[in-house]
């Protein structure tokens, strides 16, 4: 995990000296305790998978780590661009795990979205410590597999790769907020009724997330469409196609 953290380390000292904004995580604070603890027991078990798989294709391919490492700066770098929201007096931002999701499996991408979530909350303060566990369940665990399983459903019936990144990137970036305001609504609500705020909270960000996914979504298309032109070898190596799928 040494590449992920020395990408990470380099990005956040840069992004620290130029940013001073805050993404929308859920920041510290916010959720109850009872909350907290429950959402990081949900995403270990991810995480641990994660880390298997990690384990597993690094011994047979020494070349695997590196492209994590480089997949998870990415991922960092995406999740720092903040987009004002003032229906929610908060900012928005796009969050990168569904084309990790796409490149790297779910299992991994959650792990990558776990590591860069740590990083934002300790050098940036984007979100914080005791919400990692919600933070990661929305962005690393619902974004990975919701970019991940409609990728491979639209090349199941047969989207080019422009379509299908970017239907991937889209739903990615909109079951991650979905699911950021049900965790939101959950710990916050009280005795109030669950849907009620959710639907409020999920209303606030509308005006910005439905055209953000939109930009997420042609973001992770041309990645995945730049990298088909480029380097198709990549592709199979990540096991994103066949290799009878790659133009001689």
């Amino acid at each position: 995990m040494r590449y992920v953290f020395m990408a990470l380390l380099l990005v956040s000292c840069h992004l620290s000296l130029v940013s001073d904004a805050h993404a929308m995580h859920i920041s510290e604070g916010i959720l109850p305790f009872n909350w907290a603890v429950a959402w990081f027991l949900v995403v270990l078990p991810f995480m641990a998978f994660g880390l298997y798989q990690l384990k597993k294709l690094s011994k047979d391919d020494l070349s695997f780590k590196p492209l994590v490492g480089l997949m998870a700066a990415v991922v960092f770098i995406i999740s720092c661009m903040p987009i004002p929201v003032p229906t929610a007096g908060t900012c928005s931002h796009p969050c990168g795990t569904g084309i990790s999701g796409i490149l790297l499996g779910p299992a991994i991408s959650t792990l990558v979205g776990a590591v860069a979530l740590l990083i934002q909350a300790l050098f940036l303060s984007h979100g914080g410590l005791s919400t990692w566990g919600a933070n990661i369940l929305s962005m690393g665990v619902v974004g990975s597999f919701a970019g991940y399983i409609t990728f491979r459903t639209m090349r199941a019936l047969k989207a080019n790769l422009l379509i299908a990144g970017f239907m991937a990137g889209l739903f990615a970036d909109w079951a991650t907020y979905a699911s950021t305001a049900a965790e939101l609504a959950a710990g916050i609500r009280g005795d109030s009724d669950f849907l009620p705020l959710f639907g409020k909270i999920l209303l606030a960000f509308i005006p910005t997330q439905l055209p953000l996914g939109i930009l997420e979504g042609a973001m992770t298309a041309g990645m995945v469409v730049l990298l088909y032109k480029k380097r198709p070898d990549l592709l199979v190596k990540m096991r994103v196609l066949k290799p009878e799928e790659v133009a001689i």
